[in-house]
């Protein structure tokens, strides 16, 4: 008996070890820095302040310059009047908000934020399928990007579902 209970015991302190083995599986031991970015990731480093647009008439004041990151001040979901529903709208405790963005060329745009907000692209009142999902740089604070093919014209960016009332915005089109 008294073996038993040695062996239970020591089975019980690999535990622990093993968990954080299996959690730290392919995850980078760093802390989050935005010091060894792609080129095209370059204007994630200096961020601009922008405030979201809570309704349409306020986009005119919220356009997300390419290349360019900005910090953007959300809303309270229940003060945000969407240009069309979002696919996640979160609920009354998150954040989220619009953006402008105005394409010239035709191709392939990424959008990544700093956190797992949600992202919906609309030309006009149709919602914008996205190609691609994925993450940002090991060691960055690039939570999340996702793609989206666009044509020239003016987006609208819906961000939705965030815990923080803000978050780092910065879309560029792919080479």
């Amino acid at each position: 008996m008294r073996f038993r209970m040695l062996m239970i015991a020591g089975a019980l302190a690999v535990l622990p070890a093993a968990a954080e083995a299996q959690e730290g599986a392919g995850q980078p031991a760093c802390a989050a820095t935005d010091t060894s970015l792609p080129p095209e990731m370059a204007g994630w480093k200096a961020k601009a302040d922008l405030a979201a647009a809570a309704q349409a008439a306020e986009l005119c004041k919220a356009e997300l310059a390419l290349g360019h990151a900005t910090t953007v001040t959300l809303r309270h979901t229940p003060d945000v009047s969407y240009a069309a529903q979002p696919e996640k709208p979160g609920g009354a405790a998150g954040y989220g908000g619009m953006l402008a963005l105005t394409v010239k060329d035709a191709g392939t745009y990424r959008i990544a934020l700093s956190s797992g907000a949600w992202i919906d692209v609309l030309n006009g009142k149709t919602t914008v399928a996205s190609t691609t999902h994925g993450h940002g740089p090991t060691c960055s604070t690039i939570r999340k990007i996702v793609d989206f093919p666009l044509e020239p014209g003016r987006y609208v960016i819906q961000l939705s579902a965030n815990a923080d009332p803000a978050i780092a915005v910065m879309a560029w089109r792919q080479p």
